[in-house]
C-alpha cells in the first residue's frame, strides 16, 4: 500500500481551482509521505500535453484535468485510457451538461474566469477600503462601510475585516477601549450594519499571553489579565447595548463560519 500519490494537475489556465479540491480530498487520507501535487498551467498545444502526460506515467500518478478546450481534453482522456492511467476530468462533463441544457457551444476559452471585470475591480476596491479603515484609522470609513465591526481587542476584527472584504464588503472596524469614547459616526448609521464581536474571558486571556509574548512584552501585563479583560468585556456589552446592534461569540469558530454568521446578519 502506498503512503504517498503523485498527483499532475494539467489545465489551460492557472490549474488553482483543480489544487483546492485535491487537498480537500487529500485531507481525508493518512499519506505519511504526503501529496506530491505537481501542477502544469497554461497548457494549450497538444505537444506540450503528450509531454506532461508522459512524465505523469512514469511517475505513475494520477491526472487531474481542467482543459476548457475540448480537443486537448480528448486527447489527455485517450491517453490515459490507453495508458492505464486514473484520469479526472474536472471540465468536460459539467460543460456538456451545460450546453445540453442550454443549447450553447462552449466558448473554449481558457482563463475567462480570471479575466478582470467588474466583480475583479469591486474586490480590490473593498481590500483597500478594509486596510484604509482598519482599527479606525479613519472613523470617516464607518459612514461609507457595508459593515461595521465593533469589539475589545483580540476579538478577530481585523481578519474577519479582509476576509469579508475578499467577499466584496466594504468593512471598517472599530476597537473598544474603555478610556476612549466612540466615534460619532458609530451612532449615524443603521445599527443592521454594526456588529459586535465578542469573546469568552479564557480565550481572549490566552490570545493576549501569546500576543504579549510574540512582540517581546511581559505575558502578566495587565493587558492579559482577568481584571482588565472582564473590565473590558463590560465595557464591549455597554456600547452593543447602547448601539442596539448584534453580537456575535467568536469564540471557537474559524473566521469562515463567523464571516458566513455576519454575512447573514446584515442581510
Amino acid at each position: 500500500m502506498k503512503d504517498t500519490v503523485i498527483i499532475y494537475v494539467i489545465s489551460d489556465a492557472i490549474g488553482e481551482t483543480a489544487q483546492h479540491l485535491i487537498r480537500a480530498s487529500t485531507a481525508q487520507f493518512t499519506l505519511e509521505g504526503g501529496a506530491d501535487i505537481r501542477r502544469h498551467a497554461f497548457v494549450r498545444d497538444a505537444e506540450t500535453l503528450i509531454e506532461i502526460l508522459g512524465e505523469a506515467k512514469n511517475a505513475d500518478a494520477i491526472i487531474v484535468q481542467t482543459l476548457v478546450q475540448k480537443k486537448l481534453a480528448v486527447i489527455a482522456s485517450d491517453y490515459c485510457a490507453e495508458h492505464g492511467l486514473p484520469c479526472i476530468d474536472l471540465v468536460s462533463s459539467l460543460t456538456a451538461a451545460i450546453e445540453q441544457k442550454t443549447g450553447q457551444k462552449s466558448k473554449e476559452e481558457p482563463g475567462n474566469m480570471r479575466r478582470l471585470d467588474q466583480h475583479y475591480f469591486d474586490r480590490i476596491a473593498a481590500i483597500e477600503f478594509a486596510v484604509k479603515y482598519d482599527d479606525c484609522k479613519d472613523p470617516r470609513g464607518i459612514l461609507e462601510a457595508d459593515i461595521v465591526l465593533v469589539g475589545i481587542s483580540r476579538t478577530s476584527k481585523t481578519p474577519l475585516s479582509s476576509y469579508l472584504a475578499n467577499q466584496n464588503y466594504k468593512v471598517a472596524n472599530v476597537p473598544l477601549v474603555p478610556e476612549i469614547p466612540i466615534p460619532t459616526e458609530l451612532t449615524q448609521i443603521p445599527r443592521n450594519r454594526i456588529i459586535g464581536l465578542t469573546n469568552s474571558p479564557e480565550k481572549l486571556a490566552a490570545i493576549r499571553k501569546v500576543r504579549l509574548k510574540s512582540i517581546g512584552l511581559d505575558e502578566t501585563s495587565s493587558y492579559s489579565s482577568e481584571n482588565r479583560i472582564l473590565e473590558e468585556l463590560d465595557y464591549g456589552y455597554r456600547i452593543f447595548k447602547q448601539l442596539g446592534c448584534r453580537v456575535i461569540e467568536v469564540e471557537d469558530k474559524a473566521i469562515e463560519e463567523t464571516a458566513a454568521l455576519i454575512i447573514e446578519k446584515v442581510k
